[in-house]
């Protein structure tokens, strides 16, 4: 096992290094033990992940046909099945977690997109997958929609860990810090401890760019800000986590032993083969982060990463940058709600293609 590799020089930066995927043959495999060895603090799951994982592999065709002569549900043999994979991650992960502190090492499972806009539907979904996890070190996922707010401020007074997820503005991001102080405060006020209790607000970088380059005029005014404004908009968020983890309010629930819920960076794969492969692992690294990073990312930073103290840097060329946009008439917050929206229909539609396809299979698989 090395500790020299570009992993462990950022953790000594103060990021930790997370996997954006998890399937059936990573667990058996040795794949996934293999990544720890290298450094990888933990792993983030969504729909998109599953359905590739279980819709387009015959892994898990073995369970589903068991489940369907129970007679259960698609949706209850899609619960099983991601719960069995990320109870078995979260495992792997434990020892990270126990000599973190609880700081690290967890693995995120996320509630229904067909919730994104039910507050209460979302608390007791998580609520449920919490318990079927059972694992001390597994974070439930929640998008940060308005009503997901509501939601991520409840799980956080209830006591569990939240992976706040599809934050694509500073305001959302904002909110999302805002929802998990409030929780924290309105588990103080019940009488609870507040130590032990674990988040992320992830912010998603890449697709930022994606959208904005397409929108930008031909020229030297757009050339400038190509390929730019994704890494600036974090960075911007960046900013705002410092301020807000370091306000007096902050200080008084530090004090009770309360962690800060740690910006991370995800979307992280380049989709412009023009653009360095590790430009949005590069660019963010400080303290206090995480960076998820799919597999073939993962892989292209452990060859040719470049390890800097870079989320802080260049703050006068970012304002700058995000400025200019604005007065080239293009929108963030328009660019960054439209992102959301397509986050939401993206991971639903995967949802139910999966739902599906489990159906089918089962179907099949009976005979």
């Amino acid at each position: 096992m090395t500790q020299d590799n570009t992993i462990y020089r950022a953790l000594a930066l103060g990021q930790s290094i997370w996997c954006d995927f998890l399937s059936r043959d990573l667990l058996r495999s040795g794949k996934l033990d293999k990544m720890i060895e290298d450094g990888v603090r933990g792993v983030t799951t969504n729909p998109s992940i599953f359905e590739n994982a279980i819709g387009k592999t015959s892994d898990y065709d073995g369970d589903i046909l068991s489940m369907v002569r129970q007679g259960k549900k698609r949706e209850e043999i899609y619960t099983s099945l991601t719960v069995a994979d990320v109870r078995e991650a979260a495992d792997r992960f434990f020892p990270i977690y126990s000599g973190s502190g609880g700081r690290d090492g967890f693995v995120s499972l996320e509630v229904s997109p067909l919730l994104a806009h039910d507050a209460e539907g979302t608390v007791s979904e998580a609520e449920t997958l919490a318990r079927l996890t059972g694992k001390k070190n597994v974070m439930i996922k929640i998008p940060a929609t308005p009503e997901g707010m509501k939601a991520i401020r409840r799980c956080i007074a209830l006591g569990i860990n939240v992976n706040a997820t599809l934050i694509f503005s500073g305001e959302q991001y904002r909110q999302v810090a805002e929802a998990f102080i409030s929780g924290l405060e309105d588990r103080v006020s019940d009488g609870n401890p507040i130590s032990g209790i674990a988040s992320v607000a992830s912010l998603f970088v890449s697709r930022v760019d994606t959208a904005v380059d397409k929108l930008l005029p031909s020229g030297n005014s757009g050339a400038a800000l190509a390929g730019k404004i994704a890494v600036d908009n974090a960075r911007a968020a960046y900013m705002d986590f410092e301020s807000l983890f370091s306000s007096p309010r902050w200080t008084v629930l530090a004090e009770k032993g309360a962690q800060v819920q740690r910006p991370l960076w995800a979307s992280t794969g380049t989709k412009n083969p023009d653009y360095s492969p590790t430009l949005y692992v590069d660019s963010l690294i400080g303290p206090h982060t995480v960076n998820t990073i799919p597999p073939a990312t993962l892989e292209a930073f452990l060859a040719a990463g470049t390890v800097g103290m870079t989320v802080a840097s260049d703050r006068e060329g970012m304002k700058r940058r995000l400025d200019e946009l604005e007065a080239l008439g293009i929108s963030l917050d328009e660019v960054t709600g439209k992102l959301l929206k397509e986050g939401l229909d993206a991971f639903e539609k995967a949802y139910i293609l999966l739902l599906d396809c489990i159906e089918k299979k089962g179907q099949s698989l009976a005979g």
